[in-house]
């Protein structure tokens, strides 16, 4: 999450800038996120890369030590509604199944899958991208870079966008590993939440990036395991809250993400979405 500051662009400058911005915000994880958007005025960035909140999550199992509060009521309304299509069957993820690269990809949300939003593909990640400037704090951007640790031995990536003018926008990316790496992973990264709460630095990808904080969230109960945090980053001193939802099914994890550009409120995870993943899975 870059914090560099160039001079005030020009007028169509600054619209080519909103226009970037937007696109890396509803098409990517977070992948040197705020670097993508680095190089307009904060207004631009935020007005741009707005995420509304989705809908507020279900069978809480783990404290949230604030309660997401929601800016958007017209956008939150239509996300309620969302359900997972009823006939969704499980490709055996649940016992433990490794699943292959075609397996993850029959398995990995689609269109008509919950209603209202539509799938769309994503780029896997570049080679490339940041670290945690301490290593508690490797597994937080482990997931920030898409390549979640203990490394998948396959991976499938997604978009998911919702109805109301594609929003909310929420990333996926779905990761086989066996049950001991992938609960490995779920561990790693409770560990890393609790170590680095008071924020830490990363280098590497756009450049240098300062989180301010991290926190766990309330859990959608989906899945064997399930874990959500919030990664608060910093961008020209506004807060940019990233959420982060897994789902454990067996040896799969499912990540979800979503951020906040408008207002630094926790941007609320759509329920329905690891819902259907997680019976998808089973």
């Amino acid at each position: 999450m870059s914090t560099r500051t160039e001079g005030r662009p020009e007028e169509d400058t600054a619209g080519t800038a909103r226009r970037v911005c937007l696109a890396a915000v509803t098409a990517a994880l977070s992948l040197g996120l705020m670097g993508a958007c680095g190089g307009g005025e904060r207004g631009d960035a935020k007005e741009a890369g707005s995420e509304a909140p989705a809908t507020p999550r279900a069978s809480p199992t783990a404290p949230s030590s604030t309660a997401p509060s929601s800016t958007a009521p017209s956008s939150v309304a239509p996300v309620l509604a969302a359900t997972p299509r009823p006939d969704l069957t499980g490709i055996g993820a649940s016992g433990g199944k490794a699943l292959t690269q075609g397996e993850l990809d029959r398995a990995i949300l689609a269109d008509g899958d919950v209603s209202g939003f539509r799938s769309g593909p994503m780029d896997a990640p570049p080679p490339r991208g940041e670290n945690a400037d301490r290593s508690e704090c490797l597994p937080l951007t482990a997931v920030l870079n898409g390549k979640p640790e203990p490394l998948g031995k396959a991976v499938a990536y997604r978009q998911l966008v919702g109805p109301d003018s594609d929003r909310p926008a929420v990333s996926e990316f779905l990761t086989t590993h066996g049950v001991q790496d992938a609960s490995t992973l779920l561990n790693r990264l409770r560990a890393a939440v609790t170590a680095c709460a008071d924020g830490f630095t990363a280098s590497g990808g756009d450049g240098p990036s300062t989180y301010t904080g991290v926190k766990r969230l309330s859990t959608v109960k989906a899945g064997d395991d399930a874990l959500a945090y919030q990664l608060t980053g910093d961008f020209e001193g506004d807060p940019v809250p990233l959420v982060f939802h897994l789902v454990r099914v067996g040896g799969t994890v499912a990540t979800f993400y979503t951020a906040n550009f408008e207002n630094g409120a926790t941007p609320l995870m759509p329920p329905a979405l690891l819902a259907a993943q997680a019976t998808k899975l089973t």
